[in-house]
């Protein structure tokens, strides 16, 4: 193959890389291995793969080494590139454990998606180099009997129970209702039947058929036509689906338990149900949380010749109590998490008015479970000074609600000291500020730019700020020259060291866009924070013409990284034209 370098491994050539693991990994393991086997750098790309990987991907090794095997290979089900975020295998390579995953899908060089099972372990493929391999295989259902129509016979008693197990871990596994359902409907069609319908019940009670999931040709294909909102619970009404959204135990149905005039709007959706779905046979069971009633779950026969029967109940209660429990968990984090995203954004303020300025900010919760932290911004006039305002960017230690706190109790001693003092210099009101962090506030330490915001005799605006430890603020001109700000840099706030605080005096170009920011747009887990700061500074050079909202939702698209699970707080400004062009 051609003499191209690995990227992430100091620039080793493949050939060279191959090299080092000459008679090692490569010749020794990956050859003799029947899975297939590929061999990732520290930085997730690829080095090596053996014949069987290739020949499940459908690709050849000059297509495969040297490409970032997340990038490259995983996918989600609609074949978009998953999220680095979501990945778990990335996680693991990133944290250098060990990590193993069932039903994700990949990309084939032909462009179809297989779905595969994974198992990531770190790994030293040669002298001084480290990397994790990563193995993959085929999807199996417990090599189950096939009945005489090609569906899976009955289950045996170590089937359910390597069934209930799996059941377990995959709904545990994860905290978003959405998937959590798809992955029991996965685990159920076509093991146990060719259908799966979820109808959730909402906080106020209302029905949702969520999921409508049939087996076809192979693959799994949700219905979104059957799928949309529900008529709602009767009291008394004695058909299945009815008693088990109000929590009665699991029963069988068919087509002829609808046949007969409808009680309900629900019994009307049921019969078109099994209309549209040709279902002989239904079980359905309730769906119970710890302390309410959450749905049920349909599973339905069509293809398949055999009806559900009294003995099928008891495995369908034992899935539907795993979910419930999973339901309930993922629910509960939604919860929390929506109170601590509004909590987040009440506490930051609505921008101020200033003549002939443009202003706005953006905030961008944390993708993962952390989700609320201490970035925040805040701009606000000095009074009596009507053309004098303060801007402020800041970021408190931590990503939790103790850290949402701790960012309010910054921002509100930072505007009584600011407002109360309103001809200090910013560098006197952040050393009062971090006096106040040491003595009276629950901060372990933070960074911030206060900045204050004047225009003169000469109509231009001016900025003086101070930097305590902060990412410096951007400057960028109407005609596409970027650079940073980056006089007056102090110690970060609670850090404890007495030190004089600088202040620094810059006038703003007419039609300047001024950004302040959080460190969550910079900063990646895979590259240095200078990385991330010129890429900003490119990529806003290049947006310097956009309008101020179209500015920055390009720079959140185009720069924040997307394996950061930080949050990222903005606030940018542009000044007027000359008085000459308006």
């Amino acid at each position: 193959m051609d003499d191209v370098a690995v990227p992430g491994t100091g620039d080793i050539p493949v050939s060279g890389y191959q090299a080092l693991l000459s008679g090692g990994l490569l010749d020794e393991a990956l050859g003799n291995l029947v899975a297939s086997a590929i061999v990732v750098d520290d930085d997730g790309f690829i080095v090596a793969a053996n014949g069987a990987a290739q020949s499940l991907l459908g690709r050849d090794a000059k297509e495969l080494i040297g490409q970032d095997f997340h990038d490259l290979l995983h996918r989600d089900k609609h074949g978009h590139a998953m999220p680095r975020t979501r990945c778990r295998i990335r996680k693991a390579l990133l944290t250098r454990s060990t990590r193993h995953g069932d039903a994700e899908w990949f990309a084939r060089g032909d462009g179809t998606l297989v779905q595969l099972s994974w198992l990531v372990t770190p790994c030293t493929p040669g002298p001084g180099l480290t990397g994790a391999l990563a193995l993959l295989y085929e999807l199996h259902r417990e090599d189950v009997q096939q009945s005489e129509g090609g569906h899976p016979g009955p289950l045996t008693e170590l089937d359910r129970l390597a069934l209930l197990a799996e059941t377990t871990t995959q709904l545990t596994s994860t905290l978003d209702v959405n998937e959590a359902l798809h992955r029991l409907a996965a685990l159920t069609v076509p093991r146990l039947a060719d259908w799966a319908v979820v109808d959730l019940l909402t906080e106020r009670d209302e029905v949702r058929r969520v999921l409508v999931m049939q087996h076809k040709d192979g693959i799994l294909v949700e219905r979104d036509d059957l799928q949309g909102p529900m008529p709602p619970v009767p009291e008394d009404s004695p058909m299945p689906l009815s008693r088990a959204l109000r929590g009665a135990a699991s029963t069988l149905a068919g087509p002829a338990t609808y046949q007969g005039p409808p009680d309900s709007g629900i019994a009307v959706e049921q019969q078109r149900l099994f209309t549209e779905t040709g279902m002989h046979s239904a079980a359905i069971a309730p769906i119970r949380g710890l302390r309410d009633v959450l749905g049920a779950l349909t599973l339905g026969r069509a293809q398949r010749q055999g009806a559900f029967t009294p003995a099928d109940l008891p495995l369908l209660e034992d899935l539907t109590r795993r979910a419930g429990l999973a339901l309930d968990n993922a629910r509960l984090y939604q919860r929390q998490r929506k109170v601590a995203e509004t909590m987040q954004r009440h506490l930051l303020p609505q921008l101020p008015m200033l003549p002939g300025l443009e202003m706005t900010a953006r905030y961008v919760p944390a993708p993962d479970a952390s989700s609320v932290g201490g970035d925040w911004y805040d701009a606000f006039a000095l009074a009596p000074h009507a053309h004098a305002h303060a801007l402020a960017i800041g970021d408190v230690v931590g990503h939790d609600l103790d850290a949402a706190a701790g960012m309010a109790q910054v921002r509100n001693m930072l505007r009584a000291f600011a407002w109360s003092h309103p001809e200090a210099a910013p560098s006197a009101v952040v050393t009062r500020l971090d006096e106040a962090v040491m003595h009276i506030a629950e901060v372990p330490m933070a960074t911030m730019i206060l900045a204050m915001l004047t225009v003169g005799d000469d109509t231009l605006w001016r900025l003086r700020w101070t930097n305590a430890g902060h990412p410096p603020p951007l400057l960028v001109t109407h005609d596409g020259q970027a650079h940073y700000l980056d006089e007056a840099h102090g110690i970060l706030l609670g850090a404890g060291v007495t030190r004089p605080r600088p202040d620094a005096v810059t006038v703003l170009p007419p039609r300047a866009t001024l950004l302040l920011y959080t460190d969550g747009l910079v900063e990646s887990p895979q590259h240095s924070i200078d990385h991330g700061l010129n890429r900003l500074r490119r990529h806003a050079a290049s947006l310097a013409h956009r309008p101020l909202d179209s500015f920055c939702d390009s720079l959140l698209d185009q720069v924040r990284p997307h394996d950061n699970d930080d949050d990222v707080a903005m606030i940018a400004l542009r000044t007027p034209a000359p008085a000459q062009e308006q």
